[in-house]
């Protein structure tokens, strides 16, 4: 059977397209049909349309909680607190909920901290506080409320969340964005032409187990041994702040890390007000989980105070600047959620932007999905923006969805929202970077590959260009290996592949891969 897809009719565009393009589409592989709109098959009709019901935000009673019952009011404002009492492993779990939780729940945490983890464990307690949170108080009812809860799926996965069979994809990559190969200075990733990525440091105030960043951030795993930053922060920021000197191309800047709440705040306003000096800069974003993990940092009064008074000489020199959080699911957004944000629009911050994760089991349907978007909308006034496939890092299978699906899902959500509170689903493509799920130039979805046009260079290929035009053009690496006998299609110049997970694929797919992974041939029905 011949490996490449090009000579396969399987080979089909991308579901939803309803129209025709502005633009000509990007030429798909040799062979391979284009994503048009000829052949899509017309969405299915939801069998229950979803309806909108007003609902407001609430903070769960932390008291339920055994560890916590005598915990006030204020204490559990103080950010102080919040972040003393972080869950960082099973001892500490059980000194907050007691018996409420079985052995077996934690034989199964401990399985996957020594087989699978790729993050450390931090849990917030304002984000622990969110799961289960109506859960029967027996170990047997509270357990299967709090193994079913899908803020603990990604907060606090158990060995039993992980895909028996594909755990990792085979094109898995530590680091599946390839970000520090863009690096131009250490933590200065420039993927676009307009913009760059700073990060400033390598922890966070909670730790997903998604996290796209997981080569770096955090302390290492039994799985992963961490790449670390080596500067200085002073003399990263230095080098950082140079080069964009240097290079008044750039006009966007995402200020990142890591968490920005764990950068100490003079260091950071330091940071923003030399960015505020730069007349290139136009935009800058400042991304923090902890909006939603750990709002009560960003409700203190000094960080208040210099976050007026950075949003004052921004909106005086007309540069945007907005924040970006991370909330995946309905019941992590709260009134402190919703104070945080309404005290950063009140300092002076344009825009509170959400950039959540698409994961199955999480909020993965369009009922998830619209019920997030309203309370971010419509309770807290932060603005849902984007919501991303899961990256291809090791051991996420379990997280991740298909592109199919998510084209699905973006379909499904339009004309509930808004417009401009609409959230795009995105593909962060190796590589290349952030393509609406509709953007696929061609798809196979048989073996659960998608190609994606690629229509700006990267830095690093802008660089050799410069430095060896001929040598460039000439010996362009393709973005997917190919071997004879049966390796991943070669993807020609200008397209970069992405990977449906394996379990989602038909037999024939998950036969294919698993042949070339040296894995017996799954059975028949056997997908999970």
């Amino acid at each position: 059977m011949d490996d490449h897809p090009a000579t396969h009719p399987r080979t089909v565009p991308a579901a939803g397209r309803s129209a025709a393009p502005a633009h000509p589409a990007p030429a798909a592989p040799p062979g391979t049909a284009p994503a048009s709109s000829a052949s899509a098959p017309a969405p299915a009709p939801t069998a229950a349309p979803y309806q909108y019901v007003r609902t407001p935000l609430v903070e769960p009673d932390w008291r339920r909680l055994p560890g916590w019952r005598g915990v006030t009011a204020a204490q559990w404002r103080d950010a102080q607190w919040q972040r003393a009492h972080c869950v960082k492993n099973a001892r500490q779990l059980r000194a907050v909920v007691g018996d409420l939780l079985t052995p077996e729940f934690y034989e199964q945490l401990a399985a996957d901290r020594a087989g699978f983890a790729t993050m450390p464990l931090l849990v917030p307690p304002q984000l622990l506080n969110t799961m289960a949170a109506h859960a029967p108080a027996s170990p047997e009812a509270f357990t299967a409320a709090f193994l079913a809860d899908p803020v603990r799926r990604y907060m606090l996965p158990v060995a039993a969340d992980r895909h028996p069979r594909w755990p990792s994809h085979p094109k898995a990559e530590r680091d599946s964005l390839h970000e520090a190969e863009m690096w131009v200075v250490e933590g200065l990733t420039h993927r676009y032409p307009t913009k760059v990525l700073a990060e400033l440091v390598a922890t966070c105030p909670q730790y997903c187990g998604h996290c796209t960043r997981m080569d770096l951030v955090g302390t290492s795993t039994p799985q992963v041994e961490k790449a670390r930053l080596v500067l200085r922060p002073g003399d990263r920021q230095e080098q950082m702040l140079d080069y964009l000197k240097r290079t008044p191309s750039v006009r966007d800047v995402v200020v990142s890390g890591g968490d920005l709440a764990n950068v100490p705040w003079p260091q950071l306003e330091s940071f923003l007000e030399q960015l505020l000096e730069l007349e290139s800069v136009r935009d800058i974003r400042l991304a923090s989980k902890a909006v939603v993990g750990l709002p009560q940092h960003w409700l203190q009064p000094r960080i208040l105070a210099g976050v007026r008074r950075v949003a004052s000489v921004a909106a005086r020199r007309a540069v945007n600047l907005a924040v970006h959080t991370h909330a995946n699911h309905v019941r992590s957004v709260t009134p402190l959620v919703a104070e945080a944000a309404r005290a950063l629009l009140d300092a002076g911050v344009r825009d509170v932007r959400n950039q959540g994760v698409l994961m199955r089991r999480v909020n993965d349907t369009p009922e998830d999905l619209l019920d997030l978007c309203f309370a971010l909308q419509g309770e807290a006034n932060i603005l849902p923006y984007y919501f991303y496939l899961c990256d291809m890092i090791p051991n996420a299978e379990h997280w991740r969805t298909s592109l199919h699906t998510a084209q699905r899902l973006q379909e499904a959500i339009m004309g509930y929202l808004p417009g401009y509170a609409t959230p795009r689903l995105v593909c962060d493509v190796p590589r290349l970077g952030k393509r609406w799920v509709h953007q696929v130039a061609a798809y196979d979805r048989e073996r659960g590959i998608s190609y994606w046009a690629q229509n700006h260079r990267t830095e690093p290929e802008a660089r050799a260009a410069r430095d060896a035009p001929r040598t460039a053009r000439a010996a362009r690496p393709a973005a997917g290996a190919t071997a004879a006998g049966g390796a991943v299609p070669e993807v020609p110049p200008r397209h970069h592949p992405y990977y449906d997970p394996v379990d989602t694929l038909p037999e024939s797919g998950r036969r294919w891969w698993a042949e070339r992974a040296g894995r017996p041939a799954p059975q028949e029905g056997a997908a999970r």
